[in-house]
């Protein structure tokens, strides 16, 4: 967990520290006063670009040098991440003290998060539901991030040496294709394993207060042939397409409403809310089983739109998980059934403690 938490000119928080006392950090405050920039500040101390997808300079508070900082205590380890006035797109990592790569992080804290934006995933493009599930694989698997950033890479040389070349040379292809096969196959590895284990979990629950989902990957897969035969055979059609046509990057997550059989995609709002819950509750319970510590779960206005009853089943259901759980919401009796929580209150970049 989060001992110590400090951010300093991120968003509108010019400098602000937060030792939470228990599991539950419940943050309230009108809308605009800097709750979700906390969220997303913690969910930088992960790989990945945050629960916003924003580019870096765009984090640093308006009035400030240009630059921010994040720094957490997680066990006896600090861990922190930001960007220097004079590099606003770089992003720098320490841990314990050290410069070190984006993806160690992910080997001291697994971080996952659940924001209003994404009750579209369903009916977001296939690129969105991949991001979703690969930051459930991320916390399974830290290397997770480094293949699909390897993969992604080879890929767009791949590209590029297609449109570009009248005659592209056929060695370097090949050299491409093997890396994309290399990277390629971890990522289909883990995405499979994740939903494995998922479904494991989701399967041998009851339906409860909250929408059991069914969980399987479809689009592309892997045939008779390995995937640097397939790339090879696809040089043609890729070079008129402008794009690369198999490969894991052409995977999508199928979430169905296990009891109605039914699409996530043509479910209710409040049904694909459900269902996510669900998702993101039986991953919780996945990484503590399997990589001993329970991920931090960020919950942006997560009790809003759900009533009294089925609150205070989440409420329940995460205290279970036995990890830290950040939530915010714009009214503070709609945590009044969390027990022993760091209730504070934000207020135009300024947090005080209820």
């Amino acid at each position: 967990m989060i001992s110590r938490l400090t951010v300093s000119d991120f968003r509108n928080h010019e400098d602000a520290l937060i030792v939470p006392a228990h599991p539950f950090i419940v943050l309230t405050g009108e809308n605009g006063a800097g709750k979700t920039n906390i969220l997303e500040a913690v969910s930088l101390l992960a790989p990945g670009r945050g629960l916003r997808g924003a580019a870096l300079r765009d984090m640093a508070r308006q009035d400030g040098s240009g630059g921010f900082g994040i720094a957490a205590q997680v066990d006896d380890v600090t861990i922190g991440t930001g960007v220097l006035p004079d590099a606003p797109d770089r992003r720098t990592v320490r841990v314990g003290g050290a410069p070190s790569a984006a993806s160690a992080l992910a080997e001291r804290l697994s971080v996952l998060w659940l924001t209003p934006a994404m009750d579209r995933l369903f009916a977001d493009t296939p690129g969105g539901r991949r991001r979703f599930l690969d930051r459930l694989t991320l916390a399974l698997h830290p290397g997770h991030a480094t293949h699909s950033t390897r993969y992604d890479a080879a890929m767009r040389s791949r590209n590029t040496l297609l449109s570009e070349a009248t005659s592209p040379d056929q060695a370097w292809l090949s050299a491409l294709e093997s890396q994309m096969e290399t990277h390629g196959m971890a990522v289909t590895d883990g995405r499979a394993d994740t939903i494995s284990a998922l479904s494991d979990i989701l399967n041998g629950q009851d339906e409860g207060p909250f929408a059991r989902p069914t969980l399987a990957l479809e689009g592309w897969a892997l045939d008779d042939q390995p995937l640097a035969r397939q790339l090879r055979d696809s040089r043609r059609r890729d070079a008129a397409a402008g794009r690369t046509l198999v490969g894991p990057h052409r995977t999508d997550l199928k979430v169905t409403h296990a009891a109605k059989e039914q699409p996530a995609a043509l479910c209710s709002t409040g049904e694909q809310k459900a269902l996510l819950l669900s998702i993101i509750l039986a991953h919780a319970a996945l990484v503590a089983g399997r990589v001993g510590r329970p991920p931090v779960l960020l919950l942006d206005e997560v009790a809003a739109h759900l009533d009294p009853s089925r609150r205070m089943a989440l409420f329940d259901r995460l205290a279970s998980t036995g990890g830290q759980v950040w939530m915010t919401g714009t009214e503070a009796a709609l945590f009044d059934g969390v027990t022993g929580a760091t209730r504070l209150h934000v207020k135009a970049g300024h947090i005080t403690s209820e």
